[in-house]
């Protein structure tokens, strides 16, 4: 049975067999993660969260990231998994459609007392194969049929990467991943609320669950995939390629090729294209917000279907604007989490200039590409000036488009400077910088709870929850 299969080949991965590459982008996953989960843990959306579950929630040994608490493993991947996607400045995958890491990072830290940084890695590997080949097998048609990748194939990631630290083996993996099918969950419709962050909370607490029930002894169908009324039915109908799945394994590893994608900018990664290429404008022809008559972009279909939201309510809602997103790239030649609060976003500077932005699909797009992360921006101006950028994928989208050297490492001191005090900032930098040298995980996780200044309300189990 395939679910048989793959758990083997989760089961073989060590962090001796890893190339190079794979070690490398693992590693800077992990920290990107730990940086905007700190950040997205002082967030509305991880604080409504946090108070919904505090009351069943139990004093445990994982630590509630941006508070200091110590819950049960099950309420901590939920928050922290929450507070990594909260502010959606974490990594994405091409292959995934979708966000590998948010899923897997919180649910491994839940359980990560005792485990060695290299086994770490080896399990944040196993996590991201698993979900990014079963992605092989269901995109692009999963992605525009509505579902969340990051969530229901994250669900999968998650229970991976927990089974793989928590050293099950083949069968027990196995059933994890058939429990893992039934809990797999998440639709686009959400996409620009609150919901979309709860998806992966949902994702990691789900996938750790899975996990842990197989430990115990639960059974599930291992046939949980191809069943006629299995996965990839139910998600996804007669639009599946299953053979990828085991014919690509580790050939090669997905973060080792094509990689994954760090974002550059705190909001919907399809946005990115055009915001690179108004940056580019305006940094090249001195374009100022008061001398535009004109902008227009044109994106990939498969990228402006979400994003197409010239009229954003909210903070959240503005991530998936692409007119709000170029109008704050042009006005202040960046773009910061800042700019996505409810009170920016209702800006009268701003709603001017989106008003002269247009956005519309590219007419010469196919729907059968893996080439859909481009933009093309024109910016005309009240002289009748026009000028045109094409950006072909944005900076950090992949390995031949690297962030501009710094930049990552800039991202995590703002994201972890939030919450935590300077020298516990350079602390964890150069602890993760070295994951792989890392004996105890538990001392990372320690030198976060010791550096967090601690809000003004803290997160306390009540004395009648249930762990």
């Amino acid at each position: 049975m395939l679910l048989r299969a793959i758990a083997d080949r989760i089961c073989a991965t060590s962090f001796v067999s890893l190339p190079g590459e794979a070690v490398a982008t693992a590693r800077d996953g992990i920290l990107d993660t730990i940086g905007v989960t700190l950040a997205g843990s002082r967030e509305d959306t991880t604080s409504v969260v946090t108070r919904a579950f505090r009351r069943t929630a139990a004093a445990g040994p994982a630590l509630i990231f941006g508070h200091g608490a110590r819950l049960d493993v099950l309420s901590a991947a939920l928050i922290n998994g929450v507070a990594s996607h909260a502010l959606d400045f974490d990594d994405c995958s091409n292959t995934l459609g979708g966000h590998p890491s948010a899923p897997v990072v919180p649910a491994l830290l839940a359980v990560a007392q005792g485990v060695s940084g290299k086994d770490f890695i080896a399990a944040y590997v196993a996590g991201v194969e698993t979900e990014t080949k079963l992605a092989r097998a269901v995109n692009f048609h999963h992605y525009e049929k509505g579902w969340h990748p990051t969530a229901t194939l994250g669900t999968f990631g998650s229970a991976a990467a927990c089974s793989h630290l928590m050293r099950l083996d083949p069968e027990q993996t196995a059933t994890a991943l058939a429990l893992a099918a039934s809990m797999a969950s998440g639709i686009k419709a959400n996409f620009g609320s609150m919901t979309k962050p709860f998806h992966v909370g949902h994702a990691a607490r789900n996938g750790l669950c899975a996990a842990l029930l197989a430990r115990e002894g639960m059974t599930a169908k291992l046939d949980a995939l191809e069943h006629p009324q299995g996965f990839f039915a139910v998600y996804n109908g007669a639009h599946i390629h299953p053979d990828r799945i085991l014919t690509e394994w580790a050939n090669p590893y997905d973060l080792a090729d094509p990689g994954i994608a760090f974002k550059r900018h705190p909001c919907c990664g399809s946005t990115h294209p055009a915001a690179d290429a108004m940056l580019h404008l305006r940094g090249t022809h001195n374009l100022v917000p008061g001398r535009i008559a004109r902008i227009e972009s044109w994106t990939h279909p498969r990228r402006l279907a979400h994003t197409n939201r010239p009229d954003p309510q909210s903070g959240l809602d503005g991530k998936f604007s692409i007119q709000y997103v170029l109008a704050r790239a042009l006005m202040h030649g960046i773009v910061s989490l800042e700019h996505f609060g409810d009170e920016a976003i209702r800006d009268p500077a701003v709603r001017a200039l989106m008003a002269r932005i247009h956005s519309a699909p590219d007419p010469e797009a196919t729907a059968d590409t893996d080439e859909h992360f481009y933009a093309r921006v024109r910016a005309t101006t009240d002289a009748g000036a026009t000028f045109e950028h094409f950006v072909d994928r944005p900076l950090g989208r992949d390995r031949n488009h690297p962030l501009p050297t710094g930049t990552l490492e800039a991202k995590f001191r703002d994201c972890a400077g939030r919450v935590l005090l300077p020298d516990s900032v350079d602390d964890l930098l150069r602890r993760c910088g070295a994951l792989q040298a890392v004996d105890d995980m538990t001392n990372v996780i320690d030198d976060i709870a010791a550096g967090t200044v601690m809000p003004a309300v803290e997160v306390v189990p009540t004395r009648h929850a249930y762990a």
